[in-house]
């Protein structure tokens, strides 16, 4: 079994850049700029867009940073973004299906003439739902890679999956 050095203070700072990327857009973006704009009422929700905008901008940065980062720099900077990469991934694939369910519910009420009701109930039931939990969930997920970062250390299925390090058995 090979053991990673304990990280500097710097690459500390640096493993920490992914996770709070990662944390800014959950928390800051679709929590707090959602909330903002949905209180303004129906005259605003065109602005609603500006979410997943801004999401899919800093999933694509964190997808692109973590894929240019190199490995012999730092393995536990790398393993980092790494971590960040796959939550960023999870997240993509939950906005893509909201934003698709949008998408089609506009087409239903446009071009199918559905209620308004029943646009708002698929909307909201297949998709809005959904994120919110899913949100919630990566808040948690996210903010224990976080506390790792800063501690220096790497999760124990990360060292397995990204370093091929087994890890002792009490850190599972």
């Amino acid at each position: 079994m090979t053991n990673l050095p304990d990280p500097s203070e710097r690459e500390r700072l640096l493993a920490k850049r992914p996770h709070d990327i990662f944390l800014s857009n959950l928390i800051g973006n679709h929590i707090l700029i959602f909330t903002a704009i949905s209180t303004f009422g129906p005259a605003y929700i065109k602005y609603l867009l500006l979410v997943p905008l801004l999401s899919f901008t800093a999933l694509a940065y964190t997808y692109y940073r973590s894929g240019h980062i190199r490995r012999e720099d730092s393995e536990f900077v790398w393993a980092h973004w790494q971590i960040a990469r796959r939550w960023s991934k999870v997240f993509f694939i939950v906005l893509s299906v909201v934003t698709t369910v949008a998408v089609l519910g506009w087409l239903g009420k446009t071009y199918l003439g559905m209620m308004k009701e029943a646009v708002y109930g698929m909307v909201g039931g297949l998709s809005l739902l959904p994120t919110l939990v899913s949100v919630l969930v990566l808040i948690v997920i996210e903010s224990d890679s976080l506390h790792h970062a800063r501690v220096g250390t790497l999760p124990g299925w990360a060292l397995r999956r990204f370093l091929g390090i087994e890890p002792p058995p009490a850190e599972d």
